[in-house]
């Protein structure tokens, strides 16, 4: 199997990457910065310099071909204002959804946020965390209404680089908990594995369930 990732130097895209490497697929990752290269090639996976930002459909899906599945992993980052939630948490994201579909790929995964699909009132936070949860719950609709991408979209709770435990909790709607980064990972690659999850939004927290059995039990 060969996964491209975008934002592939995020610390869930890196965890990512190493187990996909460590099974025998190959991963390769977009990457803004050149420096960050040598962190990817340590995960097990080929860094490619491209800035979703600034690049056309045509130029992402020339690095897509061939590939049976991608995960946007990017973010702006908690840094950054609202304008660039939306040229990477929406714009970009939607970028990635337009290349996939030129390049022929079938499979689609999103990192996204738990509240995403709430009409959030512009008073409910501060500008920019409401910024953010629009901007991913329109990236998140965009692409779940494209025919031809089976789309998965994965709605982590509160991120901790806790080790992974392997065990978590999968729904609709958890409710509020936190997760070890290392088991969002996890769960990507066994979402991955079970294309059946194609058309499924879910949150995952940290829980009781083996990761395999709670992204299998998502289609029973």
């Amino acid at each position: 199997m060969h996964v491209v990732i975008a934002g592939g130097h995020g610390k869930i895209a890196l965890l990512t990457e190493r187990l996909l490497a460590d099974r025998g697929d190959t991963v390769a990752g977009f990457i803004r910065n050149p420096d960050h290269a040598a962190d990817l090639e340590a995960a097990g996976a080929q860094p490619v310099v491209l800035d979703l930002e600034n690049a056309a459909v045509d130029e992402v899906a020339a690095h897509l071909r061939g590939a049976d599945a991608v995960i946007f992993a990017a973010g702006a980052g908690p840094g950054s204002g609202a304008a660039r939630k939306q040229t990477v948490d929406r714009d970009a994201a939607i970028l990635l959804a337009d290349a996939a579909e030129a390049a022929g790929v079938p499979r689609y995964l999103m990192i996204s946020a738990m509240g995403a699909d709430a009409q959030v009132p512009d008073d409910a936070a501060d500008e920019v965390f409401v910024a953010y949860l629009r901007a991913k719950g329109a990236a998140d609709a965009d692409v779940r209404s494209r025919s031809s991408l089976s789309t998965t979209i994965v709605r982590p709770g509160a991120l901790t680089d806790d080790p992974g435990s392997g065990r978590v909790q999968i729904a609709e709607h958890t409710g509020r908990g936190s997760i070890p980064r290392a088991d969002v990972a996890a769960v990507l690659v066994a979402a991955i594995d079970a294309p059946q999850t194609g058309g499924h939004t879910f949150e995952v927290i940290a829980g009781d369930t083996p990761v395999a059995e709670a992204v299998a039990a998502l289609t029973r």
